[in-house]
């Protein structure tokens, strides 16, 4: 299975944000959007929509870790980060979630992506104190790490070895306050042996999300080409692949631009094992509250897969996209969830 959680809000406006009073603003924004999409009550649907699936093994993106901080602008400017104090650790809420009636899903490789620590006007009131350091109306400061994750289901015969990770060399780079910053990204990956199948090797990704489409090629499309090249974690080898992940990518449902990435990997002889009927991405609202905006005709691409290297070896048995509907009052992620059984011939 491959599961998007969503980080929670929508961070262009802080990307965009013309001067130091409306990135705080924008910052502001964004961590009373993260409050609103309420990750605890979310990850009650996300984990039922693992458990009633019973994958082996799960890829997550965008496991956020939210913290926070007294206001500084210190880890903008390049300082070490200050805002310790943990709101929302998504994967600690959802684990609390797969495992609150016995042990079933267990971390096997977590990788640390993109991070950003900035000062906010969370309550939204101007002028309400003394601006610390000179930052116009920040309260707090918000600190984003953001994660992707590969679990395992526990009892259920699955075998893993050789946990790997790393971030991409090919980062997409954006401005923030007149500083580059690089958006992290990064691959996960374990030897795997489920009950009767050999040993094969099991990739989650999150490529990137904000690439210019008019870039070839694309950030996108060389991360893809260091998963495939060789030595990277997705290349031909010994064990037969399985990848998984929000590739932001897809060969016919997607604008021109952003089919790069997943040309890439189909000319490295990857196919999909994975259904597109009906479409899982993506809702066109921030706010992920039933009746804010979302709907299921917003779902009208494909950016999730699950693909392999050796459809000789790893045939589908069947596939299903879940979450899509809300639950609980809340869409489970902006992304609908995609799962695939497959079948080894060995």
């Amino acid at each position: 299975m491959t599961r998007n959680l969503y980080l929670g809000a929508d961070l262009t406006p802080a990307i965009g944000a013309p001067s130091l009073e409306a990135f705080v603003a924008a910052n502001g924004q964004i961590l009373r959007e993260v409050s609103a999409n309420d990750f605890p009550t979310r990850a009650k649907g996300l984990a039922q929509e693992i458990l009633e699936k019973e994958p082996d093994l799960v890829g997550l993106q965008e496991v956020a870790l939210w913290r926070t901080g007294p206001p500084s602008l210190a880890p903008v400017l390049g300082g070490e980060p200050t805002a310790n104090d943990v709101r929302y650790d998504y994967l600690q809420l959802l684990l609390e979630q797969l495992n609150r009636r016995k042990p079933q899903y267990e971390v096997v490789v977590s990788q640390n992506e993109f991070e950003l620590e900035a000062p906010a006007d969370e309550n939204g009131i101007p002028n309400d104190g003394p601006a610390a350091e000179g930052i116009p109306n920040a309260e707090i400061n918000g600190r984003l790490t953001m994660r992707d994750v590969i679990l395992a289901r526990r009892g259920a015969g699955v075998q893993t070895a050789n946990p790997q990770s790393a971030n991409y060399k090919t980062l997409l780079e954006v401005p923030i306050l007149g500083k580059s910053l690089a958006i992290k990204r990064g691959w996960e990956a374990t030897d795997a042996k489920v009950r009767g199948s050999g040993w094969f090797r099991f990739v989650n990704t999150h490529l990137e999300s904000f690439d210019p489409p008019q870039l070839v090629p694309s950030i996108r499309a060389m991360q893809a080409g260091e998963l495939v090249a060789p030595g990277g974690p997705a290349a031909s080898g010994p064990l037969p692949v399985v990848l998984v992940g929000d590739l932001n990518s897809d060969d016919d449902t997607v604008s021109p631009g952003d089919q790069q990435a997943y040309r890439v990997l189909l000319e490295a002889g990857l196919v999909e094992r994975s259904t597109n009927d009906p479409l899982g991405c993506c809702l066109n609202s921030s706010l992920l509250a039933e009746g804010a905006g979302g709907s299921v005709a917003d779902f009208d691409h494909q950016v999730d897969h699950v693909m392999t290297d050796d459809p000789a070896e790893i045939a589908l048995q069947s596939s299903a996209v879940t979450g899509l509907t809300p639950v609980n009052g809340f869409w489970d992620s902006d992304h609908a969830g995609l799962f695939s059984a497959l079948r080894f011939a060995h």
